[in-house]
């Protein structure tokens, strides 16, 4: 096999809660993952001896971006590896969305075929640990209830309905998120869904006045530290009147719930 194309599905956190701060900086939280057909394309073409990734998205094509961290990591075991990698970037980066960490694992399962490491589940998912809190649940390729630091994972149904994605187009950085939340000694119980929400609305008003005008109306979710919302909704002459209120600067996206990952189907 010499060429590999994934669909690199995003997810949305159902609920979100932080309960402690590890001795290594990690968090222990409690949250649900659903996938989403919100998709980035990225095809895999064996080379020999150099990685080279070519994406839509400018700020992408470095040796910086997690695609190329896992393929230089893996390559490793075998200097004369190489692989040519194309990206098509739709989900939106910075978003609460998994969109790098879905990437991630799509190159740890494409790479470990097509460069026949050999490697096994476990091996993959100690592996995609070492990378990112959320790369083990994109593996792990279905949805789920997830603890520890979001690696130890339990099978959940899909939800049903649609899922309208709201993005306000603001780079949200998670790190910074979670040290700001241990600054502000936010380990108490919320009324929302998502721990994160307070302080995002708290840090962009355009935001919080969209978020408080509408939310009586729609149940409005935050995933992942932000900054995309998601309404889980069944309604659709409802939600029509709903993205009339969104600013027309922003980006919205009209989503089913994934019961499975496209990555399943890569043996």
């Amino acid at each position: 096999m010499n060429k590999i194309i994934i669909k690199s599905p995003a997810k949305i956190n159902l609920y979100l809660k932080i309960l402690n701060k590890f001795t290594d900086g990690y968090h222990e939280i409690d949250t649900a993952f659903q996938l989403i057909d919100l998709f980035d394309e990225i095809e895999f073409i064996n080379s020999k001896n150099n990685i080279s990734i070519n994406s839509n998205s400018n700020n992408l094509n470095n040796n910086k971006n997690i695609i190329s961290i896992v393929a230089k990591r893996l390559k490793k075991t075998n200097k004369k590896l190489g692989v040519d990698i194309k990206l098509d970037k739709k989900i939106p980066i910075g978003a609460g969305l998994g969109g790098g960490s879905s990437n991630a694992a799509s190159t740890i399962i494409a790479l470990n075929k097509l460069w026949n490491l050999g490697m096994t589940k476990i091996e993959m998912h100690n592996f995609a640990k070492s990378i990112g809190a959320d790369v083990p649940f994109f593996l792990f390729g279905k949805n789920a209830y997830a603890k520890g630091i979001g690696d130890v994972l339990k099978y959940k149904e899909s939800i049903s309905g649609n899922i309208l994605i709201i993005d306000p187009k603001i780079f949200i950085s998670s790190e910074e998120m979670y040290k700001k939340f241990d600054e502000l000694k936010f380990y108490k119980n919320h009324k929302s869904k998502n721990d994160f929400l307070e302080i995002y609305l708290n840090e962009n008003n355009e935001v919080a006045d969209f978020y408080n005008k509408n939310k009586e109306d729609f149940e409005i979710n935050l995933s992942g530290s932000g900054s995309c919302f998601f309404i889980n909704y069944n309604n659709n002459e409802n939600i029509k009147k709903f993205i009339k209120k969104i600013p027309s600067n922003w980006r919205f996206f009209a989503c089913k719930p994934l019961q499975y990952s496209p990555i399943c189907n890569i043996n």
